[in-house]
């Protein structure tokens, strides 16, 4: 290899560094795409839920994560006790509540 071809290749790798900046500068604006499109929204959703969860009351009506339809009879710190049925009454997480029943949703 000749001292030509050395400086020559020394050219090109310095183009390539520089040419190198704008697939970074794509990948910063995927993740702030993604952070807008994806993030941002779960974070929303998730506050708006643990929202929902805090202000439960007895006599609300609620649906579990696992589809069972029930009354909230307690409130006991992180746990609820739930009716859902004549004479059966479930000690539940505060985290398994997945929706809060309203008027309109019946």
């Amino acid at each position: 290899m000749t001292l030509l071809n050395v400086l020559a290749q020394a050219a090109t790798g310095g183009a390539q560094q520089q040419g190198s900046l704008i697939p970074m500068l794509m990948m910063v604006l995927v993740f702030v795409a993604m952070w807008f499109l994806i993030i941002a929204p779960q974070r929303k959703k998730l506050k708006e839920h643990e929202k929902m969860v805090n202000a439960l009351k007895p006599g609300d009506e609620i649906i579990t994560s696992g589809g069972l339809y029930g009354t909230i009879q307690q409130v006991q710190g992180d746990r609820l006790v739930i009716k859902i049925s004549d004479n059966v009454r479930v000690e539940l997480a505060k985290g398994f509540i997945s929706t809060k029943v309203t008027p309109e949703s019946k």
